[in-house]
């Protein structure tokens, strides 16, 4: 029986996830070593009961009397806080898929990767903020990594059995997500609740406002170079309204191939957990014919300043991928709060990496999560002052 362990069970991915393991036999046929989850506690103590996990960790240490009162009579172990879910990454597992939201993700991550296990990747911070740390980790451990973003699967589907050096290009696809059609000068007067509403995917809040703002593409394009290890400038995006294709892949003969299928995260996920198998999955099957027609267009790095940050963070190198990170989840923490405006977002993000490039060791990629977390703090600290400042 397989040993599994989800983190962020809680969140959009990890209840697609908790669906694909239910509906192939739940408990019957997988053995769940941990589920970590947030407030959530109901939900958390749910689902690990539903798999009979051997241990529940909620992020939250004072929520740990709820939790542990939820389990009860259950077995399963109850724990709370950071530490005590990254060594839950350390807990012997056959597949743990990190889909933890943010630089909260990179430790357990790590720690599944350290023990040379498989993680399926949904967390895209690990990748940016410590991509040189995760390669060099994986390659110490044998630790294979499969990306679970709609995107980067589709990629790694299209060159499996290829040679990356025959790959021209990558492009990923964005829908643009809920102000594509704005008139620029509204951007700025975008509301949280009009920025939480996505087109096409249901997902949580952080990440639904982090593609309305075209961050999550950002963070997209960074991994995709971090990931396949293809040179910055051939990594492409195109805006494409109906998410039907996920990633084109072109080669150097002038052909191309992309992956399509309809929006939902279930397709990525199983085909992580599959893997290397194909198994049937219950997907929404695809009708070109019922859809009619497909369309793109180019991205406008004027309404999405964070594409144009992207590309100057793999310039840079070293850190610049951690401050980046960081500085735009202060900046997200600043806009829910109603400290900035929705453009502000990108302004507070280029300003700290400004100060931050001029810091000692900012040119240095990080080369432990000490490392890594120094410049996460000190990127935080720096959006901060320059939001007050």
């Amino acid at each position: 029986m397989r040993r599994i362990s989800i983190f962020g069970a809680t969140g959009s991915v990890g209840e697609s996830a908790f669906d694909l393991l239910m509906r192939a036999g739940g408990a019957e046929a997988y053995h769940t070593v941990a589920l970590t989850g947030g407030r959530n506690i109901a939900r958390l103590a749910e689902m690990a009961r539903a798999l009979r996990a051997e241990i529940a960790l909620t992020a939250y240490p004072e929520l740990l009397p709820e939790l542990r009162a939820a389990l009860a009579g259950s077995g399963v172990e109850a724990a709370a806080g950071t530490e005590a879910i990254a060594e839950a990454g350390a807990r012997p597992s056959d597949w743990a898929l990190s889909a933890i939201v943010g630089a909260a993700g990179l430790r357990p991550g790590l720690e599944v990767i350290k023990r040379g296990g498989l993680l399926a990747l949904a967390n895209k911070e690990t990748l940016v903020a410590a991509g040189q740390l995760v390669r060099d980790s994986a390659a110490a451990s044998g630790a294979r990594i499969l990306p679970v973003d709609s995107e980067h699967s589709a990629i790694y589907q299209l060159v499996d059995g290829e040679k990356l050096e025959s790959v021209e290009a990558i492009t990923i696809t964005a829908s643009g997500g809920a102000f594509r059609d704005w008139p620029l000068e509204k951007l700025a007067s975008a509301s949280v609740a009009e920025a939480s509403c996505h087109p096409n995917w249901s997902m949580g809040q952080r990440i639904t406002i982090d593609s309305a703002s075209m961050f999550n593409k950002a963070l997209e394009v960074i991994e995709a170079r971090e990931f396949f290890m293809i040179a910055p400038e051939r990594v492409k995006v195109l805006i494409h309204p109906q998410s039907i294709i996920h990633a084109m892949v072109s080669f150097r003969d002038g052909g191309s191939v992309a992956h399509l299928g309809m929006p939902d995260m279930r397709h990525a996920i199983g085909y992580a957990l599959n893997w290397p198998e194909r198994r049937d999955l219950p997907v929404a099957r695809l009708d070109l014919a019922e859809l009619g027609g497909l369309s793109f267009r180019a991205p406008d790095e004027i309404r999405w300043p964070a594409l144009r940050l992207a590309r100057e963070v793999m310039a840079a190198g070293g850190a610049a991928g951690a401050v980046f990170n960081a500085a735009k989840e202060q900046a997200l923490d600043d806009f829910l709060a109603g400290h900035i405006g929705f453009t502000g977002m990108a302004e507070v993000v280029e300003e700290t990496l400004s100060r931050a490039s001029a810091l000692p060791g900012f040119g240095e990629s990080p080369r432990d999560i000490e490392a890594v977390m120094g410049w996460d703090g000190e990127a935080r600290r720096l959006a901060a002052a320059g939001r007050e400042g």
